[in-house]
C-alpha cells in the first residue's frame, strides 16, 4: 500500500482516539484453573518491575499457591462486594470493579479477573466489559481473563457439546477489540491433576471437569484464537500487497452447476473441510445473459440452504464468456485465498475436451499455487445420491473377550513406558524451556525425582533463573573432527533412573558416531527404560510441515521431527505468545545475543512470519486436541468422526516436489486414518539406476518409512510411452486398493502444454473411479 495516500477524516479520527485510549490485553483458557490468572499477574509484575503503575482490583486467586505467590507488592483497589443468590439458590459472593475508586488512582496499568461478569443491579454500567471500556476511554490499559465459553458464539457451541448454559457471556467480537490476545493452554490431565491436588477448590467449572468435556473446550479455544491470528495474518498480508494462500490455514472452494449431484459435492466438501479444519466456500459459475430454469432455480435454493446449514458460504458468480470460464475461476480462488478446488472429473472423452474447451484441464492450465481435488462418481458406481451427514456410532470394545498375545504384550510395554509430554510454541523464546523447567521444580516439590538431561538457556537469564534446585546430568563429551562436543548422556540418565527427566530440543541432530543421529530416538530410549520425559518443541521442525514452513518464512528448516512422535506424547501443551511481545523479547536481548537482533528481526522474526508460524501452531495443536478426541472413542470431536475406510496412494518422480507430495499424502493420510502408499516407477530395472538416482530414491523411502507410510520402487523395463507410463500408475493404485490419488501438477511450462496432452491428463482420463488431489507446484 502506498505510504502517500492522504488519510480519510474517519481514519485520522480513529488513529488520534487510540493514541488516547488505553491498551487491553485478554487472557483467554478453556475453564477456570488453567492459570490464566497467573500469568496476568507475572505479566503484571514483570511491567512493574520495567517502572509502570500497576494496580489491580476483583482478582481472585481462590487460594492457589502459585497464583497467590505472583500477587507480591501488587497494589489491590478494594472492590465492591455484593451477595447474589445461585441457579441452586445459595446465596454466593460477587466482586464489581470499584470504577469511582480506580479513576481516582488513575494507573497506567489494571488488572482485573473475569470479563464475563453481570454487576450489581444498581450499578452504573450493566457488565464488567462496559465497565472496562469506559475505563480505556480514560486512558487506562486493562489486562483481563476469559474463559472460551463464555464468548457468545462460543457458549453456543459448549451448550451445544457439553450441554450446559453459561450464565453471562461478552460479545465474540471482544477478541477483534483487544490489542492482544494470549491463550493459555493446558492439558485436561493438567487440570485434574491441579483438581486433585486441591489448588481448585472453589472453580466454578467443576461440572466441565471431565476429560472429554475440557478437551472440546480447550479444542475450541485453540481454534477460536486461531481464527483471530487468522484474520490478523489477512490484514498483514493486503497492507503488505500479498496475495494468495498464506500457508497455514485451508480454505475449500467447491464447484457447483445447478444438478442433482451438485450436493454429492457440497457434502464431500463439507467432510473435506472439516477434517482439514478448513473453512468451506462453494461457488456456482454462470452465464450473465443465460436464465435460469425452473429446476435450476429450484437447486440453487437447495445448494443455498444446504451450504449455510453446513457451516458455509454459497457465492454465485456471473460470468460474461464461458471462454475464459477456468481462467476466471482461478482468478477468483485467489482473490479469495482457496488453497484446494472441489469438483467432479470431466467425463468428456478427449476429443470432447478439444472442442468443448475442460473445465479441468483449463484449471490445471491456469493455476499453479492452488489444489485441485477431483471428486470420483459414486453415484454411478455405489448408487448414492447424498453422503451420509452423520457416521455410524462407534463399536464398544468387547469387555469379556480374550486379548491376542501380542496385544498382551504391547500393552504391557505401553504400561512400563514412561510419559512423554512436550511444549510446542510458534518460535524460539516462547518460553517453552522455561516452562518446562518451572514444571520440573513443581514435580520436585511435590517429592518427584526429576533431573534434568539437556538444557539449552541459550544465555536468556529468566530460563537460567528457573533450574535452582534442579539436579542436572553432566553431558558426555564426544571427540569428533579434532573437536570435543557434548551431547546427552543417555547411558548415566538410564544408570541415574530418575522418575522424570527434562529434555530441551526434541528436533536436535546428535554428533555424529553417536548411538543415535536424532535426540528423539534417545528420549524413545529413556521413555522404554521407563522414565518419564518432558521436551521441548517449535512448529516448524515438525516434518510434515515443512513445506508450510519454507512457504512462510522461505527458511527450509533442516532438523525435523516425525509427527509421530508428537503422537507418540501422552500430553501436547501450547505455550503461546503474541508476535509484538515475542519481537519486543527479541529487541531486548532476551532471545538472542545483540549481534543476531537486527537480522532475526528483518528475516525469521519479521511480523508476519510470527502470526503465520503463530496460526499454525495453534491449529496443529487443535488438530491433535481432536485426535485425541477421537481415540478416546467420542463423537464429540468438533471435525467429526471419519469411518471410511481409504487408502492413500502417491505417486513420486526423483525430483524436487517428491518429499512435499509425500508430506501431503501423510497430512491427509493421518486426518483419514489411513494407509500411506507411496509409489515410484522407474523406467527400468534395478541395475540401470544411476548413483544419484538411487540416493534420491533411498532419502524418499527414509522420509516415507518416518511418515509411518510404505514406499515402492515399480521397475519397469524398456522404454514406455506416456500413455503406458499412465496406464501403469493407475494400475498400481487399483492394485493397492487405492481410494485417491495424491499427484504432482505438471511441471512443464504452460506455454508448451498448449495442444499437447500431458502425464497427469492422461492419468485422469483413467482414474476416474476414485478421488485425486492434483498438488500444485509452488516453485
Amino acid at each position: 500500500m502506498s505510504t502517500f495516500r492522504r488519510k480519510s477524516p474517519e481514519e485520522l479520527l480513529d488513529m488520534i482516539t487510540r493514541l488516547k485510549q488505553g491498551k487491553l490485553k485478554i487472557y483467554i483458557g478453556a475453564v477456570s484453573g488453567s492459570g490464566k490468572t497467573y500469568h496476568m499477574l507475572r505479566d503484571g509484575q514483570l511491567l512493574k518491575q520495567e517502572g509502570l503503575d500497576v494496580a489491580l482490583c476483583a482478582v481472585s486467586t481462590l487460594q492457589r499457591p502459585e497464583t497467590v505467590q505472583q500477587l507480591g507488592d501488587l497494589e489491590r483497589i478494594p472492590s465492591i462486594h455484593w451477595m447474589k443468590q445461585d441457579a441452586e439458590g445459595h446465596e454466593c459472593e460477587q466482586k464489581d470493579l470499584n470504577v469511582e475508586e480506580i479513576l481516582r488512582r488513575n494507573p497506567e496499568v489494571l488488572l482485573v479477573d473475569h470479563l464475563a461478569h453481570r454487576n450489581r443491579p444498581e450499578a452504573e454500567h450493566a457488565t464488567r466489559w462496559e465497565d472496562i471500556q469506559y475505563l480505556l476511554r480514560k486512558g487506562i490499559s486493562i489486562m483481563v481473563t476469559v474463559n472460551v465459553y463464555e464468548l457468545e458464539g462460543a457458549a453456543q457451541l459448549a451448550r451445544h457439546y457439553l450441554g450446559r448454559e453459561v450464565e453471562c457471556t461478552v460479545p465474540e467480537d471482544v477478541l477483534v477489540q483487544a490489542d492482544e490476545v494470549r491463550l493459555i493452554d493446558v492439558t485436561p490431565e493438567v487440570i485434574l491433576q491441579r483438581d486433585l491436588a486441591g489448588h481448585l477448590n472453589g472453580s466454578t467449572d467443576r461440572a466441565y471437569f471431565e476429560r472429554g468435556n475440557l478437551a472440546v473446550l480447550r479444542e475450541l479455544a485453540l481454534r477460536t484464537v486461531a481464527e483471530g491470528v487468522g484474520d490478523l495474518l489477512e490484514k498483514h498480508r493486503a497492507e503488505q500487497g500479498l496475495t494468495g494462500p498464506s500457508g497455514t490455514a485451508e480454505r475449500i472452494m467447491v464447484l457447483v452447476q445447478y444438478h442433482w449431484n451438485g450436493s454429492i459435492y457440497i457434502r464431500r466438501g463439507q467432510q473435506i473441510a472439516r477434517r482439514l479444519s478448513g473453512d468451506l466456500l462453494v461457488a456456482s459459475f454462470r452465464n450473465r445473459g443465460v436464465k435460469l430454469t425452473t429446476e435450476e432455480r429450484t437447486f440453487k435454493r437447495a445448494f443455498r440452504e444446504l451450504t449455510e446449514q453446513i457451516g458455509g458460504v454459497f457465492e454465485e458468480i456471473l460470468i460474461r464468456s464461458r471462454f475464459s470460464l477456468s481462467r476466471q475461476m482461478v482468478n477468483y480462488a485467489r482473490e479469495h485465498q482457496v488453497t484446494r478446488i472441489v469438483l467432479g472429473h470431466s467425463r468428456q472423452k478427449r476429443w470432447q475436451e478439444l472442442i468443448n474447451s475442460s473445465i479441468v484441464n483449463g484449471l490445471l492450465l491456469h493455476t499453479r499455487h492452488i489444489d485441485i481435488f477431483l471428486m470420483a462418481d459414486r453415484a454411478e458406481q455405489e448408487g448414492e445420491r447424498i453422503l451420509p451427514a452423520r457416521t455410524s456410532a462407534v463399536k464398544k470394545p468387547e469387555t469379556y473377550r480374550r486379548l491376542p498375545s501380542d496385544e498382551i504384550k504391547r500393552q504391557i510395554e505401553s504400561i512400563k513406558r514412561g510419559t512423554f509430554k512436550v511444549y510446542v510454541g510458534a518460535a524460539p523464546g516462547v518460553g517453552k524451556t522455561y516452562t518446562m523447567l518451572r514444571e520440573g521444580r513443581e514435580l520436585l516439590r511435590q517429592g518427584i525425582d526429576v533431573v534434568i538431561g539437556l538444557l539449552e538457556t541459550h544465555g536468556r537469564k529468566e530460563t537460567a533463573e528457573q533450574v535452582q534446585e534442579l539436579p542436572l546430568i553432566p553431558r558426555k563429551r564426544i571427540l569428533y573432527s579434532d573437536r570435543q562436543l557434548e551431547e546427552m548422556d543417555v547411558d548415566a540418565i538410564i544408570a541415574r533412573n530418575p522418575e522424570v527427566v527434562l529434555v530441551d530440543e526434541l528436533a536436535h541432530t546428535n554428533v555424529p558416531s553417536s548411538r543415535n543421529t536424532k535426540r528423539y530416538e534417545d528420549i524413545r530410549e529413556l521413555l522404554d527404560a521407563g522414565i518419564s520425559v518432558i521436551s521441548t518443541v517449535n512448529i516448524q521442525h515438525l516434518e510434515s510441515l515443512n513445506d508450510a514452513v519454507e512457504q512462510i518464512t522461505g527458511i527450509r528448516v533442516r532438523e525435523t521431527v516425525p509427527d509421530s512422535i508428537l503422537h507418540l506424547a501422552d500430553e501436547v501443551e501450547l505455550i503461546d505468545v503474541t508476535p509484538q511481545t515475542l519481537r519486543q523479547r527479541l529487541s531486548e536481548g532476551k532471545i538472542y545475543a545483540a549481534a543476531k537482533i537486527e537480522q532475526s528481526l528483518n528475516h525469521f522474526f519479521k511480523l508476519g512470519n510470527l502470526i503465520a508460524l503463530r496460526e499454525l501452531a495453534l491449529r496443529e495443536v487443535a488438530d491433535d486436541v481432536d485426535e485425541r478426541l477421537e481415540s478416546w472413542e467420542r463423537n464429540t470431536s468438533l471435525r467429526g468422526p471419519w469411518r471410511r475406510e481409504e487408502v492413500i496412494f502417491v505417486v513420486v518422480k526423483l525430483d524436487h516436489e517428491a518429499e512435499r507430495l509425500i508430506r501431503r499424502g501423510f497430512r491427509t493420510a493421518y486426518r483419514l486414518k489411513a494407509r500411506l502408499v507411496v509409489t515410484y516407477i522407474h523406467g527400468g530395472n534395478e541395475g540401470t539406476m544411476t548413483e544419484d538416482e538411487r540416493m534420491k530414491a533411498e532419502r524418499l523411502l527414509k522420509l516415507t518409512q518416518r511418515l509411518g507410510g510404505e514406499f515402492y520402487i515399480e521397475y519397469r523395463a524398456g522404454r514406455m510411452s506416456m500413455k503406458e507410463l499412465a496406464n501403469h500408475i493407475n494400475e498400481q493404485a487399483t492394485r493397492h486398493g487405492a481410494t485417491q490419488m495424491v499427484i504432482g501438477q505438471s511441471s512443464t511450462p504452460r506455454w508448451k502444454r498448449w495442444g499437447r496432452e500431458s502425464i497427469l491428463k492422461k492419468v485422469l482420463r483413467g482414474a476416474r473411479n476414485m478421488d485425486v488431489l492434483v498438488v500444485a507446484d509452488r516453485e
